[in-house]
């Protein structure tokens, strides 16, 4: 077994909070996928704070090799328990999966993880263990493809108290509701904003706790590879194009003369599609490739709707734009749903038939955008390589 996973989290900051009090890390080892999800008490800065030294100590000491019991011992000592109110500065969940199909959970004061397989709730069987002083509650298991796991802050089930529900939605609820979410899509990004917008629509837009979900699903690696921008020296163009035809995963090229180079390798013919936009110029088509769009401007549509998927700022409207038949909205449904490692091939070469349009493109251009999209999706918890020719 060869898995990975598709990950995706949304924050809600606690009303008239500028700052959220959870934190979510995402780390790659050679081996494994880590989720952390830290709950800083309180609210606002101090939470925040908090739940940010928290999140880096575990993801520190992980990443390391360091056991739980050193990373937990090191956070009791560094964040004490508050003697007013007699609990712990930060609560944390992580989720360590395993390239073979191990798995690793352990989880302090945050609500259980929400496991489903096969489209069923499952039980993991825990062990309860007790660290500085502290119980944990930790689990080993084997995952299977499609697995999906739902971490959460406390915020999500004391959504809607006193306001449409009486005690909040339990925990139970979330359960039954995040199954619901796993049975009409298997994106990850999309059971985090229904779980998310869910809560949002409980507490009215007034959160009355920063409230964090944090979606894992276990999938096969997706490698996606991007070619854009013809290389510096000509003479190279043969030399990119067998790097890129040799890596492993989907191949996408991005731009008009890019896709001239990919289609003159291959020997195919190059066939225009009827799909275009005002905003977005149409896709392409050449054979043994799976997506051609064109540059810039495809490419600007592309980040655009990772960087507001990644800032939150998700609606039915995004969601309507992301689903939309367009090389751009093709492109970031692509790497926010099929991609675990992004693999950028770019080339540095002023584009002559941008002057030739009077389309003074600098070369920055294109790269400022492969940079931002590799910002985006890093923040996300992909992988990203780029090598420029």
């Amino acid at each position: 077994m060869n898995v990975s996973i598709d990950v995706s989290w949304k924050s809600l900051n606690k009303h008239d909070e500028e700052l959220c009090g959870d934190k979510v890390e995402i780390l790659k080892t050679e081996d494994s996928d880590i989720v952390i999800l830290a709950d800083g008490m309180g609210s606002g800065v101090k939470a925040n704070i908090l739940a940010t030294l928290a999140s880096k100590i575990l993801g520190t000491m992980f990443l390391k090799g360091e056991p739980i019991e050193e990373a937990v011992a090191t956070l009791a000592s560094t964040l004490p328990v508050c003697k007013v109110r007699g609990v712990s500065y930060s609560t944390f969940s992580i989720l360590q999966i395993f390239h073979s199909g191990d798995a690793y959970l352990v989880e302090f004061d945050n609500p259980g993880c929400i496991f489903v397989r096969n489209k069923k709730l499952m039980t993991i069987p825990d062990n309860i263990r007790e660290i500085s002083g502290r119980k944990i509650r930790e689990y080993r298991f084997k995952v299977q493809p499609d697995d999906c796991f739902v971490l959460m802050s406390d915020g999500t089930i004391y959504a809607g108290v006193g306001e449409l529900l009486n005690f909040g939605w339990t925990w139970e609820s979330m359960a039954e509701y995040t199954l619901k979410c796993v049975k009409e899509t298997k994106s990850a990004a999309r059971i985090a904003a229904m779980l998310s917008q869910a809560c949002d629509d409980l507490y009215q837009q007034r959160p009355g706790d920063d409230t964090t979900v944090a979606v894992a699903r276990v999938i096969e690696r997706h490698i996606v590879n991007i070619f854009t921008g013809p290389p510096e020296k000509k003479e190279d163009d043969e030399r990119l194009m067998k790097d890129f035809m040799a890596a492993g995963g989907k191949k996408i090229v991005c731009g008009g003369t890019s896709s001239q180079i990919a289609a003159r390798y291959l020997n195919q013919e190059m066939t225009n599609n009827n799909d275009g936009t005002k905003d977005v110029p149409p896709t392409a088509n050449i054979r043994e490739l799976d997506l051609v769009t064109e540059g810039v401007l495809t490419m600007s549509h592309t980040f655009k709707l990772l960087r507001q998927f990644d800032e939150g700022d998700i609606d039915a409207e995004f969601f309507e734009a992301l689903d939309a038949d367009n090389g751009g909205a093709r492109l970031a449904r692509i790497l926010l749903e099929e991609c675990t490692e992004l693999n950028f091939f770019v080339g540095k070469a002023n584009n002559q038939a941008n002057y030739d349009n009077n389309q003074l493109f600098d070369i920055s251009v294109r790269r400022n955008l492969v940079v931002q999209i590799r910002d985006a999706m890093e923040h996300m918890g992909k992988q990203v390589n780029i090598t420029y020719y």
